[in-house]
Formats: C-alpha cells, structure tokens, sequence
C-alpha cells in the first residue's frame, strides 16, 4: 500500500511540473494533446489486463494451473521449474509483465512450500522473466505499445514480432540460463505432489478460465489491444457481480500507476520541448551499424537502471530513428532492469510480494545477480539485430 502511495505522489509532482511547463509556454499545449492521443489507450489497456488479472486471480486460475503444473510434473522437482518458468513466459507475453511480477509471484511460491521446495528458485525467474520476457510481444509491456506505433506496418503485432522475435527467444533463452546455473543445486530431485487447493466456486472459475483462453489470441489479432482487454474485463466484471460481488471495487483499478504513467508522459513531454533530444543524441548516438546497436541497447541498460525503464524509453525514443535502434532501445530498456530495485516498477512490485510471502533476498545479492544478467542478456539479444 505505502508503494502505491509514493507512486501515486511521484506522478502528482510530475503532473505538477508538467502544468508550470504548460504554464510557462515551454510545453505548448498542443503538444501535450498529442501526447494524451498517443497514450490514452495505452492506459485504457493498461486499466483493464490489471482488472482481468486480478479478478482471474481471485477466481484461483492462477491457483489451479499452478497446481496442475506441480501434478504435470510427477513430483520432479527440475520440470516443475521449467513448467513455471514456461507459465511465467506465457503471463508476461500476454497479460504483461506486471502480471507475472504481482500475481504470479505469490502463487509459485505457494506452490513451492505446498511441494516442500525452496521458493526462490521460482520466484527469481518469475521477476527476470517478468522483464526480459517482456520482448515477446507487443502488450506484454508499456514500451512495447508505445513502440509499435513508430514500427513499419503501425499497430501490427506481426511487424513487432517479426523485428524483435529472435531477440526475444534469445533474452528468454539465456535468461533460462542463467537461472538454471544459479539454482541448479536446489532443483534436482523429486517431491511428494500437494493435494490440488479447493475451489470454493468452480462455475466462478471455469467462466473466468474461459474469459481469459479467449483473451489471450485476441490481443495478438491485430486489433487494438485495449478493445478486447476492455470487453474481457466487463465479462469478469460482469461474473464477479453474480457470484462474488464483494470482490468488486474500485481497488481493481491500479490508481497509483495511472497517475504516475500520467505525469511521467507529461513531464517528458517537457523535457523534450525542453531540448532533451539533443542530450540523448550525444549519448545513445546514431547509426544502424553492429557498433551504434549495442550502443543503443546499452544505453538504454543504463538509462533504464539508472532512472526506470519508462523514463529511459521515452528519453532515447527521439534517437531511435530506424526500426533496427527502436528494437535496440527496447532490449535495452525491456530486459536490461535485472540490477538496481527501481529499474522496473515490475521488481517492485515483484520485491513487495516477495516480502508479504516471507522470502528473503537481499537487494545486494539481486543486484550482483543482475550485474552479471543485464549486460550478457542485452548484448545477446541484440546480436540477432546485428545479423539483419
């Protein structure tokens, strides 16, 4: 809650900004109305995955497939992981990388305990792959949306892939990795399978488990993400109100992240109108040549450890002027936060469950791990650009 709250208030003085910059003629306002265009069904979806997520939680789909893993699994412990580590891809490819970091990080290290396993195995490869799984496809994070509309073929998810596919698996890819060698002594063996938890409404959970199967293609269809996000929230919504209306409630709506996303577009809309552009030039560069791709990528590693990923990609967005330096950019910018805690709003959310379920992890421990992780992911995954 005490997260939300400075979220919520980082935004406000964001906005703050904004509007004396409106005020003072440095940010005209027609430009601030292009900015609203731009963003506001971003934010639409934005609103309703958060709202399919959490309701789809609260019927226990997350619950349910969790424990069908750990059965699929047969009670070793190595393909457990790998199933979870699978389930973590999926969620972030379609619902987002928030998704992943918030609701199914509880529940893998629910999972976990109910089998008997250490949950830090599962829960690290639930906040990497929250953010380098997050290059997959066009709605599995904010910057991937705001990019799509700069690729060849606007607003086709099918141009975003074919770009930045290989560089996808080979963030997924490594990350797997990566994690298997830090892990590799905790996940071999076998367990005893827990018993399947109880669900307390199975009509409730099948009608939410078909709403979010039928989602899950659509928002890769080509139509607008926000459209289809928005129909499967009123049906859940439209569930809830049936069989569980206390579950309803304005606290669906992520608040704090609106406000926040809000005042973050309009404060770098100044800044631009401010001559940020000519700065982010000199540092990230030019070019589509091997040397200026890696420039990019790890420029925007560092910008997005240094302030947030948001921040980062609307900062160099101006300099990424081909379709090879957008992709770039978003490597950088997607899978680059594995260092500092604040890289993505997804690790802290991820660090806040992490502490509600009562697992340790040091932020000195995660940001060595994350030393090692960034720049080998990132530079990987940017070579398949390389070779275009």
């Amino acid at each position: 809650m005490m997260d939300a709250v400075k979220l919520a208030l980082a935004g406000v003085v964001l906005l703050v900004g904004a509007i004396v910059a409106v005020a003072t003629g440095i940010l005209p306002l027609t430009e601030l109305g292009v900015v609203a265009e731009r963003v506001l069904p971003i934010l639409a979806f934005v609103v309703a995955v958060t709202v399919v997520a959490e309701l789809a939680a609260k019927a226990g789909v997350f619950d349910v497939t969790a424990s069908w893993l750990a059965r699929m699994s047969r009670g070793r412990t190595a393909l457990l992981w790998a199933l979870v580590v699978a389930l973590a891809i999926v969620t972030t490819a379609f619902l987002s990388l928030d998704t992943t970091a918030v609701l199914l990080t509880p529940v893998v290290i629910a999972v976990a305990r109910a089998n008997g396993l250490p949950p830090l195995p599962f829960a690290l490869a639930t906040v990497w792959l929250a953010n380098t799984a997050s290059l997959l496809l066009p709605v599995s994070n904010l910057t991937n949306l705001l990019a799509l509309a700069r690729m060849p073929g606007a607003a086709d998810p099918a141009s975003f892939v074919l770009l930045l596919g290989p560089s996808a698996a080979v963030a997924v890819l490594v990350t797997v990795a990566l994690l298997w060698v830090i892990h590799r002594r905790s996940l071999v063996g076998s367990f005893t399978v827990a018993p399947p938890p109880r669900v307390s409404d199975r009509v409730q959970l099948v009608a939410a488990s078909v709403i979010v199967l039928t989602l899950l293609p659509l928002l890769v269809s080509g139509i607008e993400p926000w459209i289809p996000a928005t129909v499967a929230a009123l049906a859940l919504i439209g569930l809830f109100a049936w069989r569980s209306p206390k579950a309803l409630g304005l606290r669906l709506v992520p608040w704090s992240l609106l406000v926040f996303a809000a005042g973050l577009f309009s404060a770098v809309a100044a800044l631009e109108a401010w001559g940020s552009g000519q700065l982010a030039t000199a540092v990230a560069g030019s070019g589509s040549a091997p040397v200026d791709l890696l420039r990019m990528s790890g420029t925007a590693l560092v910008t997005a450890n240094a302030l947030d990923n948001l921040p980062a990609y609307l900062l160099l967005e101006p300099t990424a002027d081909t379709p090879e330096r957008l992709a770039a950019l978003l490597i950088g910018v997607n899978a680059g936060p594995l260092i500092t805690p604040w890289a993505s709003l997804a690790t802290l959310l991820w660090h806040q469950r992490l502490v509600a379920a009562g697992v340790h992890l040091p932020w000195r421990r995660f940001m060595l791990w994350g030393l090692v992780a960034a720049p080998l992911v990132v530079a990987a995954a940017t070579v398949p650009l390389l070779l275009r």
